[in-house]
């Protein structure tokens, strides 16, 4: 089992969350602030907003004209999107290094969090969830332990493998029993020391229902399932693959038919290129 404290430490080799992610994530859990307020923080940070204009101008929004200005990327696109941005701007740095121990080539791992975090917003629109933000960067996020956690497994991948194999076991459950802690639970750690809320921690920390699920928590299903179908496209797949459980019931208290998740699914399948573009600006 590898020491726990030499885990830990490796957390403080990931990017902090800046300053100014902070004040956009305040804002957009604050009814009362404005387009104006959100423009006025990120105006004053450079690269934040030299970012955010090459996403805006991507095919993936594919506007007709070039914004040129935050107001204008404000404007064309609305608070939701452009906090949205902000926040995957966060994520990038983190995830889209090569998670070796996942067996994840460079940017698979950033890949898969980024379509996640999309088709989860999607879900959430769909099913008219209020908390559009929480559903976005938690699920772009729930992985972040794999960043940390992946040169550990790297030394007991066979070890991991093997256990979820003859134990009949989850690979989540597998790293716990290996390694002494899962990639969710590490996940979790960072999310408190990001001071991000103790909603979003119990959500990275469960996201794969290791915890069980509440038939009330839809915020916790858009997550849980937006992560199934791109595990079942094949995106972001590594060497925990498809080795976690499989719960039905969520689909159904969503009231998704099997129809609906295929649709799902093509609609992002068709929005590849435009994805892959997106992902290229950071």
């Amino acid at each position: 089992m590898t020491d726990i404290d030499t885990i830990m430490k490796g957390i403080d080799g990931l990017k902090p969350i800046p300053q100014v992610t902070q004040k956009v994530m305040a804002i957009a859990g604050n009814e009362m602030s404005s387009a104006a307020d959100l423009a006025d923080i990120i105006r004053y940070d450079p690269a934040l907003t030299a970012n955010l204009l090459k996403m805006c101008n991507s095919a993936f929004f594919g506007l007709s004209r070039k914004i040129e200005s935050i107001d204008q990327a404000v404007a064309y696109l609305g608070m939701d999107q452009v906090v949205d941005m902000v926040i995957m701007n966060l994520g990038s740095e983190n995830l889209k290094r090569p998670q070796k121990g996942y067996d994840l080539r460079e940017g698979e791992l950033w890949k898969h969090s980024v379509l996640s975090a999309l088709m989860a917003r999607d879900i959430a629109e769909k099913k008219s969830l209020r908390n559009k933000h929480l559903i976005f960067t938690a699920s772009l996020l729930k992985d972040i332990g794999k960043a940390v956690l992946s040169k550990h497994i790297e030394n007991y991948v066979d070890e991991i493998e093997t256990a979820v194999r003859d134990r009949n076991i989850t690979f989540q459950d597998a790293e716990s029993l290996i390694i002494g802690i899962d990639h969710a639970e590490l996940g979790a750690i960072i999310a408190e020391k990001w001071k991000f809320s103790g909603r979003m921690v119990d959500i990275i920390r469960n996201h794969h229902l290791r915890s069980g699920w509440k038939e009330d928590d839809l915020e916790l299903a858009a997550i849980y399932v937006a992560d199934t179908l791109c595990m079942i496209m094949g995106i972001g797949v590594g060497s925990d693959g498809l080795a976690y459980r499989f719960h039905p019931k969520v689909m159904e208290k969503l009231q998704f038919s099997d129809t609906d998740l295929q649709l799902i699914m093509a609609d992002f399948a068709e929005k590849m290129h435009e994805v892959n573009d997106l992902l290229q600006t950071r």
